[in-house]
């Protein structure tokens, strides 16, 4: 007896219509993604706020303690490195196939750190691009602060890290068939 094991990368069309255009570009990245840091361990993870300017938490945070290399999640151009409020933040603008018609292109934001690149400059999954600081943090021993947005929209950056299956049949081994 077999049953039917399906990894539905699209099943948030349905529940979540406003990421459709995010994952159809997903699936059109010629390179996988990468964690940001290694090994990855989720501190905060990614709560979206229910309106534009409401409470939430626009991203997740990883554990890395101050001087941890941070690694660019997709490959990219650097649009922006410097500072913003006094703690370092690096933006990179996702490559690939062009956005949907009407559409504006990923960005993924690291933060604190210390970008060891410059704008302008095209990196790939998994290069270290920065490092991270020492920053007033909610986290106790410090982490990465990972964001992904389109435009002013934020989203989950673990939906990066999405990888397409193919369904497969697998055995059900030492399940009575029922009747």
């Amino acid at each position: 007896m077999y049953f039917m094991y399906f990894r539905r990368p699209f099943m948030y069309f349905r529940r979540f219509p406003k990421y459709r255009p995010l994952l159809l570009t997903l699936t059109a990245m010629t390179t996988a993604a990468a964690w940001p840091v290694v090994p990855p361990t989720v501190v905060h993870p990614w709560a979206p706020p229910s309106t534009p300017y409401g409470p939430g938490h626009r991203g997740i945070d990883l554990a890395a303690p101050p001087g941890t290399p941070v690694r660019a999640a997709a490959p990219g151009r650097v649009t922006f490195a410097g500072q913003v409020a006094g703690r370092g933040v690096l933006t990179i603008t996702l490559s690939g196939k062009a956005p949907p018609p009407g559409g504006t292109p990923l960005r993924t934001t690291y933060e604190p750190v210390r970008p060891e690149v410059k704008e302008g400059e095209d990196v790939t999954a998994g290069e270290v691009v920065a490092t991270t600081t020492e920053a007033p943090s909610h986290c106790p021993q410090g982490c990465l602060h990972w964001g992904l947005r389109r435009g002013d929209t934020y989203m989950n950056p673990l939906l990066l890290l999405h990888r397409a299956a193919r369904s497969r049949l697998l055995p059900v081994a030492g399940v009575v068939e029922p009747g």
